[in-house]
């Protein structure tokens, strides 16, 4: 069964003792004592000297962030938010189609689309306009295509742009998993 976004970050507080040998509590403490002010930075702090895995570290900073704050803690609700809102029936399918992928899928929220990573960066989801969410997909030696496209210079090395998420078909999923599989 899929899970929502909200969901899937109380499993992985849940879990983050086991996975990372610290409780939530005692992230916030190590996090607080840094006086790092950056989202980046704290993510950054939390790898390098941890050796935390970014979906965890990315977590960690935005429980940390969020504490006393009444922002909503979701920030995938917060990328389809206004003109975007409609969009995120698409996402949540696309989202829970990869989930299937492997348990060691880890998702880092920015603040307008959402990393995918194994033990690196293998596609990138998120708005790309107000109609359609582009998704960008690390592929090495794969030709472009009318439908995924080559992008230069960008943070994946294709991109597919749907509307609809009857367009998370099995070729956009057989060339996620090819990503997944290389990562």
């Amino acid at each position: 069964m899929a899970q929502t976004p909200d969901q899937m970050a109380a499993a992985m507080v849940a879990n983050l003792g086991e996975k990372t040998g610290k409780n939530i509590a005692e992230w916030k403490a190590i996090l607080s004592k840094t006086g790092l002010e950056k989202h980046g930075e704290m993510v950054k702090f939390l790898k390098s000297e941890y050796s935390i895995g970014h979906g965890f570290a990315n977590l960690i900073v935005h429980e940390f962030r969020s504490e006393g704050s009444e922002a909503p803690t979701d920030p995938i609700a917060a990328i389809y938010s206004g003109k975007k809102e409609h969009l995120r029936p698409v996402h949540d399918k696309i989202l829970a189609a990869i989930k299937k992928f492997g348990k060691d899928v880890e998702l880092a929220p920015k603040k307008t689309y959402v990393s995918l990573r194994r033990s690196k960066q293998f596609a990138t989801v998120g708005p790309g306009t107000n109609t359609a969410i582009d998704i960008g997909v690390n592929l090495k030696d794969v030709a472009a295509s009318p439908r995924l496209k080559e992008v230069k210079g960008g943070m994946c090395s294709h991109k597919v742009r749907i509307s609809d998420a009857g367009e998370c078909d099995d070729e956009l999923l057989g060339w996620l998993k090819r990503a997944y599989e290389g990562a």
